[in-house]
């Protein structure tokens, strides 16, 4: 049987694999590229929003500003609604957390069968090898400094053979790679899914209520991320040009066998009023679910040449659509290793802090869930959380990333040296969060604020535009301190009814020790 050699092999033309694709092809044009995608055509997946990192990464990496403008929808932030203990309050009446305008950084609302298809037309006319329909089996992963990885790949047009210098899993769920290795791992936050698309869902701005409107400066509500919040799950609205997809996510002991069904998981969405009154004319289009979300991997790139992308390596949460992120590190990761390897360059000192700064960014997000969807059905204390972690995404992760601090072997250290301080900070704040939803039920608090209201404080913090531009590590310093103190008074002002009396701003060094903060 003949073969054909490759650079860089990918397995999955999924969104994680196609952008891998595309970015290689636009920084190292000499590196020829394979992708090997199972489906004849990209079938409908869940993920469809972005965040601020993932669409900074979409427009200044990828080149794909004015195609996502034009072919999706422009996302108008995330929006929280919250209910009564008894899931009866109209929406209008629903406590709400959301902007009154598009915020200052895009990002999207994207239909991911129609973006993958259009990704792999892109990648096939800028000379990417695209085999559609294409079952892989691994034959072989050298270990060797100049080795081969070989696969064969049956497809419409029979069986051939691939040897490539580098072998990527883009495999999703099915982690071709990480099973041959044993790679995954149990996370102990226990998550499941269910989901699926809707035609006929109403339309948030067709709501009779101009007062409803008005308070939210007749920003168009129904193109950000809707979150419906209720302790222990929340269920999301999103819109795709003509459908909405809707999901519930919940700690796995909440799931319900009868959500595997569609008419099971409408009955359940139709439990809360708000929803019921959204979905009454809605059709489903499809369905899926998942029993178990959540899980990591021991490893992420290797010197032999391999490499794992998106779901085929980790799936941390799907709360603040985390996902896309993940995929822009990885591939910025992965583009450099095999950038630098095709230039005859060393790979193990990078290997090496790619892999550490991975696995500190996993654990970093997996702490904004663990033990904490107990929060969510809270205003009050949602909406401090909410605080805590936009603005520490803001201040921390989105502006190091604009600058590519995580390419530079230097400041990726630097920040890996203070790794095990930053994430005990966030262990802190946890444990400061875990224990208010204990207090609030005990004292009937819980539920308090979750009628008549709207917040959203982001308008109001002034260091946001100079995100991503040139700042010094003091002035990042200064504002992590700032952010942890005002989380902090917020927590102790919640867990007090009365008036809280002046208290002393604590210095950054003592929110990161092994001890409680509020």
């Amino acid at each position: 049987m003949s073969e054909r050699a490759v650079d860089v092999a990918i397995i999955g033309g999924g969104l994680a694999g196609n952008l891998l694709a595309r970015q290689l092809r636009r920084t190292c044009p000499a590196v020829s590229v394979a992708v090997f995608e199972r489906n004849e055509e990209p079938a409908y997946k869940v993920g469809e929003s972005t965040v601020e990192l993932a669409t900074n990464y979409l427009l200044r990496k990828q080149g794909l500003s004015t195609y996502l403008y034009d072919e999706h929808l422009p996302k108008n932030g995330l929006r929280f609604f919250f209910d009564s203990e008894a899931r009866d309050t109209a929406l209008t009446e629903m406590t709400e957390i959301g902007s009154r305008g598009m915020l200052w950084v895009p990002s999207f609302q994207l239909h991911r069968g129609r973006l993958e298809r259009d990704l792999l037309r892109f990648n096939a006319e800028d000379g990417v090898d695209v085999q559609r329909g294409a079952k892989v089996r691994v034959l072989d992963m050298s270990t060797e400094p100049g080795g081969r990885h070989r696969v064969e790949v049956t497809g419409p047009d029979g069986v051939t053979r691939y040897a490539c210098r580098w072998l990527i899993d883009a495999s999703g769920r099915a982690s071709v790679i990480a099973r041959r290795k044993g790679l995954r791992t149990e996370e102990p936050h226990s998550l499941a899914a269910a989901w699926g698309r809707l035609d006929g869902v109403a339309d948030l701005e067709a709501v009779p209520d101009p007062a409803w409107h008005e308070r939210a400066h007749y920003t168009a509500r129904s193109l950000s991320t809707v979150h419906f919040c209720y302790p222990g799950y929340w269920i999301w609205l999103i819109p795709l040009r003509g459908q909405t997809s809707i999901g519930v996510v919940c700690e796995r002991a909440r799931f319900q066998d009868a959500w595997r069904k569609p008419e099971g998981l409408m009955a359940f969405v139709r439990e809360h009023a708000a929803l019921a009154d959204l979905v009454k004319g809605a059709r489903w289009i499809d369905h899926g679910s998942y029993g178990r979300l959540s899980y990591g991997t021991k490893q992420y790139f290797s010197t032999e040449r391999w490499g794992l992308i998106g779901e085929a390596a980790a799936f941390s949460d799907p709360f603040y659509s985390p996902g896309s992120d993940f995929i822009a590190l990885e591939n910025d990761f992965l583009t450099d290793l095999i950038a630098r390897d095709h230039a005859g360059e060393a790979l193990e000192e990078r290997c090496e802090v790619y892999n550490e700064f991975m696995h500190f960014r996993f654990e970093a997000t997996m702490l904004l869930y663990r033990d904490l969807y107990a929060t969510l059905g809270s205003f009050e204390l949602f909406r401090i959380k909410l605080i805590f972690d936009l603005l520490c995404y803001y201040n921390l992760w989105l502006h190091s990333y604009a600058r590519d601090e995580h390419l530079d072997l230097r400041t990726a250290r630097a920040q890996l040296r203070r790794k095990d301080f930053i994430l005990q900070a966030m262990r802190n704040f946890s444990g400061a969060f875990q224990r208010l939803v204990t207090q609030l039920h005990a004292e009937g608090r819980y539920f308090a604020g979750n009628r008549g209201r709207f917040d959203y404080r982001l308008e109001r913090v002034e260091f946001l535009p100079r995100v991503g531009e040139l700042r010094k590590r003091k002035d990042i310093t200064r504002t992590t301190e700032a952010i942890f103190n005002e989380v902090r008074d917020l927590l102790l002002d919640l867990s007090r009814s009365d008036a809280a009396p002046e208290r002393a701003r604590l210095p950054l060094h003592e929110f990161m020790t092994d001890a409680a903060i509020a």
